[in-house]
């Protein structure tokens, strides 16, 4: 595509916030080019699953009884009072007329469902974010006159001696050409950093060997770097939507194990996890809000799940012990287990481990007091009360009929949220608090304005509807101030 010299807006990430926000420009009459590195289209968004709303169509049909009020104050205390309560605000205000906007261009809701213990605020996409990015929200952006290149990147953006955007110098990354092209806007919305080991090890308290990337791998803070390059404030750096564990095997990636069966009994069945001594360390049921279960295990060195023939068998064969955290679980059972289990020790996967007693089983990894936190919790599945961790009786499933097995996980997590302190209209702004004139921020980029130290699953989709709700607003705020 031959790249123009002049755009109203420039938009540096093909995602789904970078492409709801040329849908919108470009809807309004605005001239967009839509920047993204890769070979293809969609990025992490294609994974998104569903986005949050309060006072929907959807939610209206369920008769859910969920207050504006209710959820402002609920993810404020959430927060600790870090989230940005008028950003918060005028996302929670916004939020149903989105979910509704999507579906008038064609974008197709299963249901609006609750995640675990959380609220039924989650409004699940047929097709997840890739049908809602590559059957609508593209399509119709490129129909209006929108510009899209891949395998470029933006390597600069330029302010004028007044501090406002000119232009970006774009480079093509097979020919390393580079181009620099007129603009009075550029939005940043490249999804954050979490597949920047560096920026990881050194702006979170995350350790990068368990942290395992469940993402397109191609966030690696691009727009954070030429916000930040251009006197942008560092802000909010150091939070992850975790998914707790995940089956750890770097050898492959991440997403490969997403919707693995192996994975969400291994994760997501509250079955005995212990630590790298063999030491059982939390009530399971954690698992019930993945953000919360993500930390509990960052506080160990390794964590493993350990589980019997007998559980693998009933799993696999009956019925599964509690609702999946996906939707995508279907299945009251998971039919394919033990074929996964057999597919991975052919694969010798570095996560499973096999023995015939649990005291072989201890010593082929090396977990010192396995055998005796095992007994324990026999005893206590048996007696039907947790003295240990308070874990519900159905939960407390025993560890006896072999063979035995060891699952070690990582901590997965899909995005990071923040780097950038943005206000109200997704303004960037500087380490004054100021604004860069023409400089803004949607998505993950921007998204540090949600959260404090954890992001929160109690309102399912908050991350994926600011996504969208941010892409659409910053579009409008751009038009009124260029043509305003």
């Amino acid at each position: 595509m031959e790249i123009k010299n002049d755009y109203d807006v420039i938009v540096v990430g093909g995602g789904a916030a970078g492409f709801t926000a040329a849908y919108q420009a470009s809807h309004r009459g605005l001239s967009v080019l839509v920047v993204e590195k890769g070979h293809n289209t969609g990025g992490s968004g294609e994974y998104i699953e569903g986005a949050f709303a309060v006072d929907s169509y959807l939610q209206k049909e369920h008769h859910v009884k969920l207050t504006k009020e209710d959820v402002l104050n609920e993810e404020l205390n959430y927060s600790h009072y870090r989230a940005d309560t008028k950003v918060w605000q005028e996302y929670i205000a916004a939020s149903a007329d989105i979910i509704k906007w999507l579906k008038d261009l064609g974008v197709e809701y299963l249901d609006v469902a609750p995640l675990g213990s959380g609220y039924r605020t989650w409004h699940l996409f047929k097709g997840l974010g890739k049908a809602v990015i590559h059957n609508v929200l593209e399509p119709k952006a490129k129909e209006q006159g929108t510009d899209v290149v891949t395998s470029t990147t933006v390597t600069k953006v330029n302010l004028d001696q007044d501090g406002q955007v000119t232009s970006v110098v774009l480079e093509d990354l097979a020919t390393h050409s580079q181009k620099t092209v007129a603009t009075k806007a550029v939005v940043l919305a490249t999804g954050g950093y979490l597949n920047n080991q560096e920026l990881i090890k050194n702006e979170t308290h995350y350790d990068p060997d368990q942290l395992i990337p469940v993402n397109s791998e191609k966030n690696t803070g691009d727009g954070l770097k030429l916000a930040w390059a251009a006197g942008a404030q560092k802000y909010a750096m150091g939070t992850a939507m975790l998914f707790g564990g995940y089956l750890k095997d770097h050898t492959k990636p991440g997403y490969v194990y997403r919707y693995s069966e192996l994975n969400g009994a291994a994760d997501q069945q509250s079955l005995l996890w212990v630590n790298e001594n063999g030491e059982r360390f939390v009530n399971e049921e954690v698992v019930d809000n993945f953000a919360l279960a993500g930390n509990a295990l960052f506080t160990q060195g390794k964590v493993f799940t350990i589980l019997d023939q007998s559980t693998i068998d009933y799993l696999n064969d009956e019925h599964i012990y509690k609702p999946m955290g996906t939707w995508d679980y279907h299945d009251t059972r998971l039919p394919h287990l033990k074929e996964e289990i057999q597919q991975a020790f052919a694969e010798n996967a570095p996560y499973l481990t096999k023995a015939n007693s649990v005291h072989e089983l201890a010593q082929k990894i090396g977990l010192v007091d396995l055998e005796k936190t095992v007994t324990r919790y026999n005893q206590l599945a048996h007696d039907g009360h947790d003295l240990d961790f308070g874990k519900k009786a159905d939960f407390m499933i025993p560890v006896e009929n072999g063979p035995f097995y060891a699952i070690e996980l990582g901590i997965g997590a899909f995005c990071t949220m923040g780097g950038l302190k943005t206000d109200t209209e997704h303004k960037v702004l500087d380490k004054d608090g100021k604004p860069i004139t023409g400089l803004y921020a949607a998505g993950n980029d921007a998204a540090g304005m949600l959260i404090g130290d954890t992001y929160g699953p109690n309102m399912p989709g908050t991350e994926a509807g600011f996504v969208f709700y941010s892409g659409k607003h910053v579009a409008n705020v751009i038009y009124n101030q260029i043509k305003g």
